[in-house]
């Protein structure tokens, strides 16, 4: 619930905005991670959330360094509700997969959600940048933009694998009366 407004009038403000939204998934997403590695059986799967947890602890640096570069030499976040939301309903789709390839392909599902989250907020900062003359912004955001859609990416060639090994493996299906 909220207080008070942030009042946004202009696109200056509307990207900081979103600058500290986007600083706040970030950080959310360093600290999932490591359950995603830890829950991951498929080995490429686990190397590929160890890689991104690297790459997304340099995102925090950069995106704190952009929002700095903004905001009067602060870098404070405000709740991406739409990364916590994705957040926990990962963790409840990690506790009700009672196999470790479902859990697997469970893991994928989350992470590509969050993956195409992430792409959609890079694009709209990128261009934001652009469009207030913050070239070197511009650029950082594209970098990151390109990133995530090489995680993405992976996650799909992963995911081609598992996914086939796991509809390979079923025995019946259940019938409701």
């Amino acid at each position: 619930m909220k207080f008070f407004s942030e009042n946004i009038e202009d696109l200056r403000t509307l990207y900081i905005a979103n600058l500290r939204k986007a600083l706040d998934m970030e950080q959310k997403i360093t600290k999932a991670l490591p359950t995603m590695i830890e829950k991951a059986t498929d080995p490429q799967l686990a190397s590929a959330f160890n890689n991104h947890l690297t790459e997304t602890q340099g995102h925090v640096a950069k995106v704190e360094s952009l929002l700095r570069d903004v905001n009067n030499g602060e870098a404070d976040t405000s709740t991406c509700k739409a990364i916590s939301a994705l957040v926990s309903e990962a963790e409840d789709n990690i506790k009700d997969a009672a196999d470790t390839t479902i859990r697997d392909i469970t893991l994928i599902a989350s992470a590509q959600q969050v993956e195409h989250h992430e792409i959609a907020v890079y694009g709209t900062l990128r261009t934001w940048a652009e469009l207030l003359g913050e070239d070197a912004a511009a650029d950082i955001l594209d970098s990151i933009l390109d990133e995530e859609k090489d995680a993405d990416e992976l996650l799909t060639s992963i995911a081609d694998g598992v996914n086939t090994a796991a509809a390979n493996t079923v025995t019946a299906v259940p019938t409701h009366v």
